[in-house]
Parts: C-alpha cells; structure tokens; sequence
C-alpha cells in the first residue's frame, strides 16, 4: 500500500505520539506501507516544524524531529511530481495531490478539511489517520 502522508498529520504525530496520527507515521516508517513523499512536501514539513509555537511544545522532542527527517529522506520513496493539479483551493493541498499521482499512491492520509472533502482524486483515496487504521487493519496491512 503507497500512502502520501500530510503534513499535518506528521506534525500531529509529534505533538501526541500515541494517537491515530503516530500509528501511521510508526506504520510507514516500520514497513508497513510505502510511505510517498516529494522534496516540496519534506521542505513544507520542515518549514512548519521551525514555526516558534511548534518548537516549543515539541522541544522536548528534538530527537524525535531529527529522527523523522531521516526516515523522511532515507525510508520515504521522493518522488518528483511531473504534472502540476489544481484541484484544491489551496496550493499546499495541490502539492500534496501532486506527490501522491507521481508516486502512483493508494491513499493520502491526512486531516486537512479541504483535502478531506475532496474524498478521492483519480483513484487515490483520502481519508483521516483514524479511517486510515481502520483500512489498514481490514486490509491485514496493521
């Protein structure tokens, strides 16, 4: 199963790791699916981690962080988007789409209203980190 894993989702991983964002994040970076990024979507996620607010209440996570980087550049399959979407009001979400259509993925998992609405594109199912268990657990992927 190829999943594209949003932003926000990561992020919500760090802040609370024992909740339905951190058992994605723990599924793709053990195996379990093929975690799908892109350079844009790495460089987003770190731009948002710098945001001082962040910084603070995952401080005490520095490790943590670090960690995610390497498993986002080492486990991660990057893709390089060769088609530009406009299917979301919000550019960010098009970059998200644009990664999941390159890496050819199954779902995008993420918690984004705009991305969630959409519920599909082409084929690539978009669902929260909750519906992303349930999946993941009828499929024997958990």
């Amino acid at each position: 199963m190829r999943v594209v894993i949003d932003t926000n989702v990561i992020v919500s991983a760090l802040l609370r790791p024992s909740g339905s964002p951190a058992e994605v994040v723990n599924a793709a970076r053990g195996g379990a699916c093929l975690w799908i990024t892109s350079l844009n979507l790495i460089k987003e996620a770190q731009r948002v981690l710098l945001r001082p607010h962040l910084r603070r209440l995952i401080e005490a996570n520095e490790d943590a962080i670090a960690d995610l980087f390497i498993v986002m550049n080492t486990v991660a399959m990057c893709v390089t988007p060769t088609r530009r979407v406009e299917a979301s009001r919000d550019p960010d979400d098009n970059r998200v789409l644009e990664a999941a259509v390159a890496g050819e993925a199954d779902y995008i998992v993420t918690g984004d209203r705009d991305l969630l609405e959409l519920g599909s594109y082409e084929g690539i199912r978009i669902v929260t980190p909750a519906d992303f268990d349930c999946v993941a657990a009828a499929l024997g992927d958990r």
